[in-house]
């Protein structure tokens, strides 16, 4: 089976958008949604791309499987568990998770974590943040379903709380920059600034 047949694309929009002030991966940029350049990168690595969202009325044009939480409440994670969860009720090997408001994360890139994923790894890119990786553009094995479920169960939300419990493979950053700029395709859109921003790089690249 291909990695890409094996692999369920899920895009997490399940955040609050107290930040932005509105639903930030509906804005437009450039014209073209937010969460529709998301999709456009999941898909080049999959075949199958969801969404999860708590109010999935609001992404029913995005994709046609869209789920809430199964655990509300738990921020980033709970999309996580979310995603891993649905991918082993898929009969998926892994689960790529994609935060919905990345709107410069590149497909290739994306393929590149889904070939080094198995059943039982987290493969994560390594980014110039402030954790050194990230973990909203990922592909998680679904054998990292226990270690997820466990973190929730002791009360720790953090998004990296499960990663000492599990096969943690890292993409060095060497591999990464062959696919584009760190800071732009890790780049959220958290703001109305950042969507300005956005637009500034759109613009240096002629795409607008």
């Amino acid at each position: 089976m291909a990695e890409s047949d094996r692999t369920l694309g899920a895009i997490l929009a399940g955040g609050r958008n107290r930040r932005y002030g509105s639903h930030k991966a509906l804005t437009l940029l450039g014209g073209t949604r937010i969460i529709d350049r998301v999709s456009e990168a999941v898909a080049v690595a999959v075949d199958r791309v969801v969404v999860v969202a708590n109010e999935p009325e609001l992404y029913g044009d995005v994709a046609t499987e869209v789920r809430p939480d199964i655990r509300p409440g738990l921020g980033a994670l709970g999309g996580i568990h979310t995603a891993v969860s649905w991918a082993r009720e898929a009969g998926c090997d892994v689960a790529l998770t994609v935060a919905c408001d990345m709107p410069f994360v590149s497909g290739a890139l994306l393929s590149r974590l889904v070939e080094m994923a198995d059943g039982m790894a987290a493969v994560l890119p390594a980014s110039d943040g402030p954790r050194g990786l990230e973990p909203l553009c990922a592909a998680y094995g679904t054998g990292c379903l226990p270690a997820i479920e466990a973190a929730i169960d002791r009360g720790d939300r953090a998004v990296i709380s499960f990663f000492g419990d599990v096969d943690l493979r890292v993409l060095d950053a060497s591999e990464v920059a062959r696919h584009g700029a760190a800071e732009h395709m890790f780049m959220n859109v958290n703001r109305p600034r950042d969507r300005i921003r956005a637009e500034g790089i759109l613009a240096s690249r002629g795409e607008v």
